[in-house]
């Protein structure tokens, strides 16, 4: 557990943008023997382990010896990406000696919890060749909260409008001496000039911590969803060759925005790889369905622990709580995919790998929000099942779980695509 935990750690250290994290789950596949693909060329058809980039968003598959036209598919399916801030077009200025930088909402964080903290920027610049560049500034910028003293019912009600409230600082000047984006050019040793396009997230730069009694907590941003990613990865390498199916790993980009895009869940991009995985094997149109039929998806994004200030919004009966196992996630208005056949899929695959188990229900008056399951579901028609840790801070700048339930998701996932 302390080493998953640690490893974890430093993952989502290493992944301040879903671009960062699809280039370090790059990095750590071919660490581990999966060859990198890319989608314009041609891609073998015989047994291997390998994987392919599209934007932010990476699958990764084991091949096994034996795989024919309709060997089903064992598929782990999570997100890179996290609610936050992203950098606007003309994003700097200079407003009373302050240089600022314009910034959009992107997905639903908790505004109140990116105050007072040293953020950073990070993501990809594109330059007029086309070449991307990955950038990250560390510690650069922060949302100042306005002073007690200055609006004294604050402690009675905090309203931040996204527009004047979230605009961070990054420095004392005027506009001449604080370009945002000639910045982040030079740290990615490019000049501002070429600079033709970018996605720059904001990200906290504070590192993973473990603390409470006996250190029963951990905390770090982006925990929403990069652990399961980081799950996820440890599922795929650990997956064997010797199986009767292939075993498929698929961090998507833009969950926290719906999923509508190419390197997203409702995109393209699951569907195209297992397409050409099944044309290197032979597989008619008709063996393909076949193997649909048969597979399995397991969507694992974070869920929300019993919070024991807010136990009312939580199911009377239904309670998920920290430490105690991750949850199989359940919906009657199917914004998660779970079904009786997918839950005896999760009850097996914890069983086999040792794991207790909880069940997450929403309050019927406190509407749940959804994940890529659906999405896998309806647009492939493979049987998916929604499951995930639970978490405190939801959304919050920095989340909270019990240190014990990462490992145990990952044990969890392995056993499902070694079954």
């Amino acid at each position: 557990m302390t080493d998953h935990l640690g490893d974890l750690a430093a993952f989502i250290a290493a992944s301040p943008s879903s671009f960062h994290a699809a280039h370090e789950a790059a990095r750590r596949l071919e660490a581990a023997g999966f060859a990198r693909l890319d989608e314009t060329h041609e891609w073998p058809d015989g047994p291997g382990r390998r994987f392919v980039v599209r934007d932010g968003a990476v699958i990764a598959w084991v091949q096994p010896e034996g795989a024919v036209g309709h060997t089903p598919f064992r598929i782990v399916g999570t997100h890179t990406d996290s609610p936050g801030l992203k950098l606007k077009p003309k994003p700097s200025t200079a407003v009373h000696g302050f240089l600022q930088a314009g910034v959009e909402v992107y997905g639903g964080p908790l505004y109140n919890s990116w105050l007072d903290r040293e953020l950073e920027f990070a993501g990809r610049l594109v330059t007029t060749d086309g070449a991307e560049h990955l950038v990250r500034t560390g510690p650069f910028l922060r949302i100042p909260q306005l002073a007690v003293h200055l609006d004294r019912g604050v402690n009675e009600g905090l309203r931040l409008d996204p527009q004047q409230h979230l605009n961070p600082v990054y420095g004392l000047g005027d506009r001449s001496t604080g370009d945002v984006v000639g910045h982040l050019a030079g740290l990615a040793g490019i000049r501002g000039a070429d600079v033709a396009g970018y996605d720059i997230s904001v990200a906290d730069t504070a590192p993973g911590a473990v603390f409470g009694l006996d250190g029963a907590f951990f905390a770090a941003g982006r925990m929403d969803n990069l652990v399961s990613v980081h799950a996820g990865l440890a599922a795929i390498t650990a997956a064997p060759l010797a199986a009767g199916h292939v075993s498929v790993f698929a961090a998507f980009d833009h969950e926290e925005v719906g999923s509508e895009t190419r390197s997203g869940a409702a995109g393209p991009f699951l569907g195209d790889v297992l397409a050409r995985i099944g044309d290197g094997l032979g597989a008619t149109e008709s063996q393909k369905l076949r193997a649909f039929a048969a597979s399995w998806c397991f969507s694992a994004d974070a869920g929300h622990s019993v919070h024991p200030n807010y136990a009312e919004r939580h199911d009377p009966a239904n309670r998920p709580v920290m430490g105690r196992g991750p949850m199989l996630k359940i919906n009657a208005k199917q914004r998660y995919a779970t079904d009786a056949h997918g839950a005896a899929e999760w009850a097996r695959a914890c069983a086999a790998a040792g794991v207790a188990y909880q069940e997450f229900v929403s309050n019927n008056a406190v509407p749940c929000g959804s994940t890529i399951g659906p999405l896998t579901a309806t647009r492939l028609g493979i049987r998916t099942v929604d499951v995930g840790i639970p978490l405190l801070s939801m959304h919050s700048a920095r989340e909270l779980c019990a240190v014990g339930d990462p490992a145990d998701l990952a044990a969890v996932l392995t056993a499902f695509q070694q079954a």
